[in-house]
């Protein structure tokens, strides 16, 4: 029997301000929580964390919009995507904040360590001003022209068409994206400095040690940023809203009264103090999963985010945590993704073109959303969703496939067995084809989940379900029941053993229509698990494991499919085809 793992999962932090549209979900968040499942199943043990990432120039801009504190603004959005998160049923173990203590003391703590070190020195940088805002604008509010390539809408941190790292005053014609103003002044201001250039070797060689378990788009970002030489980076802002600024002693650090921790610097650091939150709430052991002197070595980390995110935590957290000199651990595993877009465009709220994660749960149940979403995971490039690709996928997979085996097989039960699984019969030639199918696909199913290849999971759990299908037209059990019950009998009972399985290998993307499934079956909850022997003669008990006489009741219809007039309604409401 194989020793169960344990594995530390986090998915990159939501921004507080607003509700995520469906390419956000796509790009983390719902990975991470298919993956956990899985590996749930199979009998490994899995903590989950996420938390919402609430510092930064977005919180404070929002908050005055709205009228109100900045705290307030972030508590009614932590409460809302809290709200979202559980509508997909992402099976968070820990949903935190980067605004509780846990996470300030933590910062402070990295802070003061990285400075013991040499790695943070203070510094008197030349910084963008807006005069007409007053206020000098972090990185990604000013925008300008590109230096490099002459894009004219590269932000002060990156250029998002040639990918170069930028510093706000480097731009050509700059101006403040939060209000167009182009009365801009470079001012000089004093700041804390982490030294990343020192650690260039050392990231170096730990991307090279770990990349092997990346994938190459995550691989070839963080080698972009290493080839182009690593640059020292301003690890606070001149902003209210975020982590003090302090000294070894906890005091406020002189010169550094008005000023915070860059939301970069702080917000990875969100996934450890989140761990300490569950540890503290739960009793769990947040030691054991991330410090290697506590058998955090022992521990598989592993970390999905969307490919914006990559050098951040391939570069910049790494530097934080090796440069610490402490037994921190690092990822192991690393998952990027594409972008979803909207027929091939950016999702836009202002332009109505995109639906956010409240809104489609307004329309269909989590589990359509999840299916297609993980089924066109954006991994080796852009994924466009589009309404007629999101129909065919839930019309075709979800009603089709798998929602009319399970309502043929359980109505046919009740209909001709008295609703009870039957029990006479021998298997013959279409039960040994069900066998070998499955010998050959489960082990594969196992083995995308355990590759995170999120496309080809989806798309082998399809393929099990249609075996399925093809065995129901091979056994016709309903033409046998004319002239032999016990030969039908034998395709009843394999077809609901098979609904069983179904519904197990359906639970990491639909969680909902699986338990559903496996309600209906009577399959008690500790034998909700993957199958663990795929040998011949494992998969043929597989075959006939439910009880002989146990009662089957039809669930009521899985999926509704998504007619022609829904599609025309939500592209006239959301966006879509010609308005891309």
């Amino acid at each position: 029997m194989t020793k169960a793992r344990r594995i530390l999962v986090t998915s990159a932090l939501p921004y507080i301000n607003g509700v995520k549209h469906l390419g956000n979900l796509a790009g983390s968040m719902l990975p991470a929580d298919v993956y956990s499942r899985m590996m749930r199943l199979m009998g490994h043990e899995v903590t989950y964390i996420c938390a919402t990432d609430e510092h930064g120039t977005p919180a404070e801009l929002a908050a005055q919009a709205a009228g109100i504190s900045v705290q307030e603004y972030c508590d009614e959005q932590y409460e809302i995507q809290r709200k979202a998160g559980e509508g997909f049923n992402l099976a968070f173990d820990w949903f935190g904040r980067t605004s509780r203590a846990a996470n300030r003391e933590a910062t402070q703590h990295f802070a003061q360590a990285l400075e013991a070190n040499g790695l943070i020195e203070e510094r008197t940088s030349k910084q963008v001003y807006s005069v007409d805002d007053g206020r000098f604008l972090p990185d990604r509010y000013v925008e300008g022209t590109c230096p490099t390539c002459g894009f004219e809408k590269a932000r002060g941190d990156q250029c998002d068409n040639c990918g170069r790292l930028l510093d706000p005053v480097d731009l050509i014609d700059p101006y403040s994206s939060v209000s167009g103003s182009k009365n801009i002044e470079i001012r000089e201001t004093n700041h804390l400095y982490l030294l990343q250039a020192k650690m260039q070797d050392r990231i170096r060689e730990w991307v090279n040690s770990k990349g092997k378990n990346w994938p190459n788009l995550a691989v070839s970002i963080a080698n972009k940023w290493l080839d182009e030489g690593l640059i020292d980076r301003a690890i606070t802002r001149d902003l209210s809203w975020g982590i003090d600024v302090t000294d070894a002693n906890g005091n406020p650090r002189p010169g550094f009264e008005d000023k915070v921790f860059y939301v970069w610097f702080d917000a990875p650091i969100g996934y450890i103090s989140s761990t300490q939150e569950w540890a503290e709430a739960t009793g769990g052991d947040w030691e054991a999963l991330w410090r290697t002197d506590k058998g955090a070595d022992e521990t598989e980390y592993v970390q999905f985010m969307g490919k914006d995110n990559v050098a951040f935590h391939t570069v910049s957290f790494p530097v934080t945590m090796l440069g610490s000199n402490e037994p921190w651990k690092t990822v192991d595993k690393l998952k990027a993704f594409n972008w979803v877009t909207w027929y091939g465009g950016k999702f836009s709220t202002s332009n109505k073109r995109g639906v956010f994660m409240d809104q489609a749960l307004s329309l269909l149940p989590a589990d359509y959303w999840r299916w297609y979403l993980i089924a066109n995971a954006p991994e080796g490039s852009d994924a466009a969703f589009t309404w007629e690709g999101f129909q065919s996928a839930v019309n075709s997979d979800l009603a089709n496939v798998l929602g009319n085996f399970v309502n043929r097989i359980t109505k046919y039960t009740a209909s001709k067995f008295d609703g009870q699984l039957p029990g006479a019969g021998t298997p013959g030639d279409a039960e040994a084809w069900m066998v070998a199918e499955l010998k050959e696909r489960l082990p594969r199913l196992v083995e995308y989940y355990e590759a995170m290849e999120f496309r080809k999971a989806a798309a082998e759990t399809r393929a099990i379900w249609a075996a399925g299908n093809e065995y129901l037209t091979k056994a016709e059990p309903w033409v046998k029941y004319k002239t032999d019950v016990d030969a039908a009998a034998v395709g009843v009972r394999t077809g609901l053993n098979l609904a069983a399985l179904f519904g197990i290998i359906a639970q990491p993307i639909i969680p909902n229509a699986a338990a559903k499934i496996l309600d209906a079956l009577g399959i008690p909850e500790e034998h909700r698990n993957m199958p663990k022997d795929m040998s011949d003669a494992g998969i043929a008990a597989l075959l006939d494991a439910l009880p002989h006489g146990a009662p089957i009741t039809p669930p009521d219809v899985l999926f509704q499919k998504i007619e022609d007039s829904q599609v025309e309604e939500w592209t006239e409401q959301f966006g879509g085809g010609d308005q891309a």
